[in-house]
């Protein structure tokens, strides 16, 4: 299950939104890096936040405008028809930045041990591998399994939520840890469950 399979619905919001944007004369490329600036300041805002709900709400406004921006680049290159090979591979780039930032974030706050946070961030990454490596490989990219990114986003954004209405701990973590426990489970599951698909698919050949 991926949240990327909703994306049609909310394109009330995302049409619109992205049509303001090309009017004041950014452009998708422009967007992606203001997503990777909002991914940076989610970051620091995670790494004070462990005892501090401000940088934590703060934390949470700029994950949702990361995840925000990052969806607007796409809708504006195919509004003016500018879609290319460069700004997918910045897309690509900026997404896995922003992922290391978010995620290395909250861990390296605190809220879970590092070696929880060093598996959390390998499965995120060799999940994104997956997805495009099917691409890569003559089988078409592949965004499918339990955790991909916009679920993973989604789940931060409502654990972060969650944490700054309740900062305290449960079974010696804040749920903003446990949520590093679950992203690390997920990850590495979903990569997996990519690669079978992959490999599947390229015995059929």
């Amino acid at each position: 299950m991926t949240l990327n399979t909703y994306r049609p619905y909310i394109s009330f919001i995302l049409e619109p939104s992205a049509s303001a944007l090309s009017r004041m004369g950014l452009t998708p490329n422009n967007v992606s890096m203001l997503s990777l600036i909002f991914a940076l300041m989610s970051g620091v805002s995670y790494y004070y936040s462990l005892d501090n709900r401000l940088y934590l709400a703060a934390a949470l406004v700029f994950v949702i405008l990361n995840s925000f921006t990052d969806a607007l680049d796409g809708v504006m290159a195919r509004q003016k028809n500018i879609q290319s090979d460069r700004g997918d591979l910045l897309d690509h780039v900026i997404d896995r930045y922003a992922d290391t930032l978010i995620i290395c974030g909250i861990f390296f706050a605190g809220y879970a041990h590092w070696m929880i946070g060093a598996a959390a961030i390998t499965g995120v990454l060799i999940t994104s591998y997956m997805g495009t490596q099917a691409q890569a490989v003559g089988v078409g990219r592949d965004y499918g399994g339990i955790m991909g990114r916009a679920d993973r986003l989604a789940l931060i954004i409502m654990v972060t939520a969650a944490n700054v209405v309740y900062p305290f701990e449960i079974y010696s973590m804040q749920l903003l840890g446990w949520v590093i426990v679950v992203i690390a489970i997920t990850s590495h599951f979903t990569a997996l469950q990519r690669f079978l698909r992959i490999w599947s698919e390229m015995e059929q050949e």
